[in-house]
């Protein structure tokens, strides 16, 4: 039986299956975060990013639907560009919103369930787009998957792997400058 493989448009950057190979921590080396952003869950956030393939948080955990999850309590229009760092290593991943408002970039976000990420927001440097769509860290960070439409290519995220902080920054840093 085949299996759905695509090659997406750049600035797209493919990578293949080598990078979800088993490590230490399933997909990663190293479990996520223990004091992750925005209230997202540790066990959550742990299974999704490091034991998972194709299964997300559930639809509106990033807007606190059933979750303790405080993205749109701590975020706004005044936040500007955010920087949404992997649950595992603290690397940079995406940085919206670009080239529209917070308010626009929420809107995507609500219509399809979880933070909703375009090619301009991504981090290249460390994400990957593998042929069956499956967005990853190159660290082997589940993250969600491409699910383009007419506007191109759309990257829908769990927050849980995405709610990470910079590397080596001491959570009472990261409340000061981000």
């Amino acid at each position: 039986m085949a299996s759905f493989q695509k090659k997406y448009p750049p600035p797209c950057v493919m990578g293949d299956e080598s990078i979800m190979s088993p490590k230490a921590h399933g997909t990663s080396p190293n479990p996520v975060q223990n004091d992750l952003r925005w209230g997202c869950d540790f066990e959550t956030a742990d299974r999704i990013c490091n034991f998972n393939r194709h299964y997300a948080e559930h639809a509106g955990y990033w807007e606190g639907k059933r979750s303790s999850a405080t993205f749109l309590k701590e975020e706004g229009e005044a936040s500007g560009e955010i920087t949404f760092f992997d649950s595992n290593t603290g690397k940079p991943l995406f940085v919206a919103p670009k080239g529209r408002t917070f308010a626009e970039f929420v809107s995507e976000s609500r219509a399809h369930g979880w933070p909703s990420f375009r090619d301009n927001e991504v981090v290249w440097e460390n994400v990957r787009v593998l042929p069956n769509g499956e967005t990853v860290s190159v660290d082997g960070t589940h993250l969600g998957h491409n699910l383009p439409d007419r506007k191109g290519s759309r990257y829908c995220i769990n927050l849980v792997c995405v709610a990470g902080r910079p590397e080596g920054t001491p959570a009472a840093a990261i409340e000061e400058k981000w």
